[in-house]
């Protein structure tokens, strides 16, 4: 199949995109800025790709602008000749008190993991539409339903934003006979760049007077969510169970797969949230979208 991963040049972006590679997909990894300063992911995925004799790609394609998602996904289609499947994995955390991030602040953490997908989105899925099949698969996490530490709102906010999309979208795709997953990693603390690369808050007076109270808060909420995890925690488990979702048949493939070696929770409120989704379908006679329907 035909692949295009947002947000590869990294943590599970770049794990998928190899692993999806190694077993068999053309895939088009997405990275912003791959003359810049993403030259270096770049050049390790051709590495990659000519080490292990697989066909991993590498794509510019910046969530934030629309010219440039657009241009990204003309490429995909022009240089592998179709589409089949969309993975939304670019993403960004913050961290801090929620009062010391500026208005503009949250605005941007929903932009990248939230608004980036309509991007993604609108230039993809007329492809997908149009052939009647395909996959739209979202990494998402499990802070949405699970016990959400402090310290982490904008991003847990966005997230939680990007999953209610992603449970919409899958209703409004199902009779264009196009299916949708959505992968929930949990707090892999170690193996991804999410901690290390996490922004934080702009108003550092608010920062400081939560300090007085919550006297180093970030690093206790870091180290206790190491601790959760077992030792052999892999988070390339994550891009192992994205494998799977892609090379299920087509109509079989899992609604909601989570891959949380903490176990903070969220498996056992989505699979509630989940099965009232369902039932209230049923109820409202709008069944036949819990699962995509073949075209004729």
């Amino acid at each position: 199949m035909i692949i295009v991963i947002s947000g590869a040049s990294s943590g599970f972006g770049a794990m998928t995109a190899r692993a999806l590679a190694q077993a068999g997909h053309t895939v088009h990894a997405g990275i912003r800025d791959t003359a810049g300063r993403n030259a270096g992911a770049v050049a390790d995925a051709a590495a990659f790709a000519a080490e292990h004799g697989v066909d991993l790609r590498t794509v510019e394609l910046d969530v934030a602008d629309q010219a440039s998602v657009d241009a990204a996904v003309a490429r995909v289609v022009a240089e592998s000749g179709g589409l089949d499947v969309v993975v939304h994995n670019a993403g960004h955390m913050v961290l801090g008190p929620t009062e010391a991030f500026t208005p503009e602040q949250l605005a941007s953490v929903y932009d990248t993991n939230v608004v980036s997908t309509q991007r993604l989105n609108r230039a993809a899925l007329p492809h997908l539409r149009a052939q009647g099949h395909g996959l739209v698969l979202w990494v998402g996490s499990t802070s949405t339903r699970g016990g959400a530490p402090p310290y982490l709102a904008p991003y847990f906010a966005a997230k939680a934003g990007m999953d209610s999309l992603a449970v919409s979208y899958a209703a409004e795709l199902a009779r264009f006979g196009i299916d949708t997953s959505i992968v929930v990693p949990g707090s892999f603390t170690s193996g991804t760049n999410h901690f290390a690369h996490a922004g934080h808050a702009a108003d550092e007076a608010v920062a400081a007077a939560y300090e007085e109270r919550y006297g180093g808060l970030m690093d206790q909420v870091g180290a206790r969510l190491a601790e959760l995890a077992p030792a052999d925690a892999d988070p390339a488990e994550v891009a192992r169970a994205i494998v799977r979702v892609v090379d299920t048949p087509a109509g079989e493939r899992p609604f909601r797969v989570h891959v949380d070696p903490a176990d903070d929770g969220a498996e056992v409120v989505n699979a509630v949230g989940d099965r009232v989704r369902t039932e209230f379908y049923r109820r409202i006679g709008l069944d036949d979208l819990l699962h995509p329907r073949a075209l004729a």
